[in-house]
């Protein structure tokens, strides 16, 4: 299955002041487009261009670095994109969402300051995110392209704290970055959509 890169499902301009249209354009259009191209040449060469994307991340995992830091990724922006809307974020969660976030994460406060705390204590380039695992959510961060998945988890919400993704908007101010896009850039629908697969 070839790896494309998807539209974004809104507007360049559609999530400023939190995320700029130059962001997005060098995030989506440079960055995720080169592990799409790289990505559909490792998983040729590896014998693994019929799989799907779940299976090539899952199978290039410690075997084959390169191809799976290409599939990593491209997983992880697909969701990505999705996982951000305009006027999104805040407190107002679908209620099979919050029911879950009160008895597996301690509440929306609760959720908020750790998932936060696991984004700006990422050492360098990588992820922090909201996954299941074992039936139950656990707030989860990962080195580079590294996701849920390598780690018998499925994510339901991950913020990329790499820098291309935050430092045209926000400097090294990491956790500025971190705190607009809980309150101001969630889409919680696809989180709960996620959610809901995830859990089966």
């Amino acid at each position: 299955m070839a790896f494309q890169l998807p539209e974004l499902p809104y507007a360049y301009d559609a999530l400023g002041p939190y995320m700029s249209k130059e962001t997005l354009e060098f995030h989506h259009d440079k960055h995720h487009q080169a592990y799409v191209t790289k990505g559909n040449e490792l998983a040729e060469k590896a014998g693994m261009a019929d799989l799907s994307l779940e299976e090539i991340v899952k199978k290039s995992y410690g075997t084959d670095q390169a191809l799976f830091n290409n599939a990593g990724q491209h997983y992880n922006h697909i969701h990505f994109w999705k996982w951000m809307k305009p006027n999104g974020g805040g407190k107002s969660l679908p209620g099979k969402l919050q029911a879950a976030f009160d008895s597996d994460l301690g509440g929306y406060d609760k959720f908020k300051a750790d998932f936060e705390a696991a984004g700006a204590g990422q050492f360098g380039s990588g992820w922090a995110w909201v996954a299941v695992k074992n039936g139950k959510l656990e707030i989860m961060k990962t080195p580079n392209g590294e996701n849920p998945l390598v780690h018998g988890a499925t994510p339901i919400l991950g913020v990329d704290v790499w820098e291309h993704s935050y430092y045209i908007d926000y400097r090294n101010a990491r956790p500025k970055y971190l705190s607009a896009f809980v309150d101001n850039l969630v889409n919680w629908d696809y989180v709960l959509e996620c959610y809901e697969k995830a859990a089966g």
